[in-house]
């Protein structure tokens, strides 16, 4: 299952109201989401968008993929670069269990030389 963090529309006709949910990538806009994240009124802006930032991290550590628009909404607010500090420790961690030193071989005219 692909889960993707993206906008759902709850307001009426010509007054847009969104919900931040993480939901399954296949289905429909207001189709039924995993967990709601947080919801964005456009006509107060992004910066006014309501978000739980532990949901948003705990998602995107999982593995969701976010849509642009919600994508914009995050590094506005700051998550995105929270969850690029999050990832760096691991990065390191699994480049260093990469990195072992090579076990050296002895050949026999290091043997005769030694």
């Amino acid at each position: 299952m692909s889960v993707k963090i993206r906008l759902t529309k709850i307001g009426r006709h010509k007054d847009p109201f969104f919900r931040i949910v993480a939901i399954d990538s296949r289905t429909a806009r207001d189709g039924k989401p995993v967990e709601q994240i947080g919801y964005l009124d456009p006509a107060k802006g992004i910066e006014s968008a309501v978000i739980n930032e532990e949901l948003a991290l705990k998602w995107l550590n999982l593995g969701a993929i976010p849509s642009d628009t919600v994508k914009a909404v995050f590094s506005k607010k700051g998550l995105m670069a929270k969850y690029a500090e999050s990832k760096k420790p691991a990065e390191k961690a699994e480049k260093k269990a990469a990195k072992k030193p090579a076990a050296k071989k002895t050949t026999a005219k290091a043997k005769k030389a030694e």
